[in-house]
């Protein structure tokens, strides 16, 4: 095999960041270390890349593992390649995240990887630069969130406008007007009202929408700027 001058031993690692929304905040799935090194400390998903793998076909197959779940939203982030980044060799990452909705994840694949689901509020510190690399997915997100709607990869298949509001308020930790958020999201055409009600509401019946995933596709690239830009 014909090899470059001055080659050398390098490793690929792909951490994920996995984002989830339980109804009431975000969270990130993290696992609890039992190896070396760093054993006993938390770390995102991740694994190394297979010599005949494509970087996202890699992604798609640490996130199956995990949760059970394929065709999921993921994007790619950005490289970590600090020399002394991992203290056992020099290993350079490409950074994921992905977003799910938690009610839909595989709970034996996750509990069978040590891993939590853990408020972004509460989240404890990371090995290595993990904490660098959740902080950096965290900002893509909540830039992305606000000119286009993947958001909503992060619902449920039906859900109510307060459900949606509560969602984006989690994403940016700010709170936002109920009319004008409201008022918006229905003038984008993506919401279609199922004539269903929340039964599960303990107070007035909200209803139910669900995506209008046609033009969620055809338009996902286009400008929508959902959020003011007060809370960014």
């Amino acid at each position: 095999m014909t090899r470059y001058a001055h080659s050398y031993r390098l490793l690929v690692a792909l951490d994920c960041i996995i984002f989830g929304f339980d109804g009431e905040e975000i969270k990130v799935l993290l696992i609890k270390r039992n190896f070396a090194p760093e054993a006993g400390k938390w770390s995102l998903v991740g694994g190394f890349l297979n010599e005949d793998e494509d970087l996202e076909i890699a992604a798609s197959r640490l996130l199956f593992d995990l949760t059970g779940l394929h065709d999921i939203y993921v994007e790619q982030v950005e490289a970590f390649g600090r020399v002394n980044r991992d203290p056992v060799e020099r290993t350079v990452s490409i950074v994921f995240f992905a977003l799910i909705n938690i009610a839909d994840h595989d709970p034996e694949a996750v509990k069978a990887h040590n891993a939590h689901w853990i408020s972004l509020k509460q989240k404890p510190s990371l090995i290595f630069d993990h904490d660098d690399m959740v902080r950096k997915a965290l900002e893509q997100l909540r830039y992305k969130a606000t000119l286009h709607p993947l958001g909503f990869e992060l619902l449920p298949e039906k859900f109510t406008l307060p459900q949606l509001q509560k969602l984006y308020e989690a994403i940016y930790d700010a709170p936002l007007d109920r009319r004008n958020f409201s008022r918006k999201l229905l003038s984008t055409g993506l919401l279609i009202d199922t004539g269903e009600k929340n039964t599960n509401s303990t107070t007035k019946k909200a209803t139910l929408y669900r995506l209008n995933k046609e033009k969620y596709q055809e338009q996902f690239y286009a400008f929508w700027n959902l959020m003011p830009v007060a809370i960014l």
